[in-house]
C-alpha cells in the first residue's frame, strides 16, 4: 500500500528545519542546493514545495508568524491588565531571546540582498506585518494602528539591541516600562483601552 503523505504537514517540517539553516549560513549565502542537502532532500523535492529561494523564506516568514503569535498568546493569556500584559511579554521575551536574535539576523540578512521598493510592495510581508499589528492591538486592548506599530518597533527596538551585544537591555524591565507608558497615555485618551476582541 503507498505511503500517504500530508503535504502540507511535510512543508511545515522542511520549514522549521529551513531555520536553523538560514541561522548558521545567512540567507544571501546558502543555495537551494545546499538547502536541500541540510535537510536531507533531493533539490526536485525542495522546488516542489518552494519554487525559489525567496519563495522558501517568504512561507517561513508566514509559517513565523503564526507560530510568534499562537506562543504570544499563551505567553499573556491570564493577563488582566496591559500592565500584566507587557509583563508577560518581557517574559516571553526573556525565554525566547535566542530565537529573536537568530530571526532577526536572518531578516536582515534576507533584506540586504532585496530591492527595498519592492520588499515594501511585496503581499506575503504585507499581510505579516498586519498579522502583528493586529496582533499587537489586541494584547494592549486598542484599536490604534499607530499605536499597535509603535509597541512593535519598541520590541524590535529591543531585540535588535541585544542582537547588537547591549548586555545592559532588560526585556522584563523594558516591557515593564513600556506597560506604565502605555497606561499613561490610555489613560488622558478618551477613547482609551478597548476591549480585547479575537483576531484569529
Amino acid at each position: 500500500m503507498p505511503k500517504i503523505v500530508d503535504h502540507e504537514q511535510y512543508r511545515k517540517e522542511l520549514l522549521d528545519k529551513c531555520f536553523d539553516l538560514f541561522a548558521q549560513k545567512g540567507y544571501g549565502s546558502i543555495t537551494m542546493r545546499q538547502i536541500s542537502q541540510g535537510l536531507a532532500v533531493s533539490t526536485g523535492t525542495l522546488y516542489h514545495y518552494f519554487p525559489s529561494k525567496q519563495a522558501l523564506f517568504e512561507q517561513l516568514a508566514q509559517e513565523i508568524c503564526e507560530q510568534d503569535l499562537s506562543a504570544a498568546l499563551a505567553e499573556l493569556e491570564g493577563a488582566q491588565t496591559l500592565q500584566q500584559g507587557m509583563e508577560a511579554l518581557g517574559r516571553y521575551l526573556v525565554k525566547n531571546e535566542d530565537y529573536f536574535i537568530k530571526w532577526t539576523y536572518i531578516w536582515i540578512d534576507f533584506c540586504q540582498h532585496q530591492d527595498s521598493k519592492k520588499m515594501l510592495s511585496n503581499s506575503v510581508f504585507k499581510r505579516t506585518n498586519q498579522r502583528y499589528q493586529q496582533a499587537a492591538c489586541y494584547f494592549v486592548g486598542i484599536q490604534d494602528p499607530v499605536l499597535a506599530s509603535f509597541v512593535l518597533s519598541f520590541v524590535n527596538g529591543l531585540i535588535l539591541e541585544k542582537l547588537w551585544g547591549n548586555e545592559t537591555i532588560d526585556f522584563i524591565q523594558q516591557c515593564a516600562l513600556l506597560g506604565k507608558i502605555l497606561t499613561a497615555y490610555l489613560s488622558q485618551h478618551t477613547a482609551g483601552a478597548k476591549n480585547k476582541t479575537a483576531f484569529i
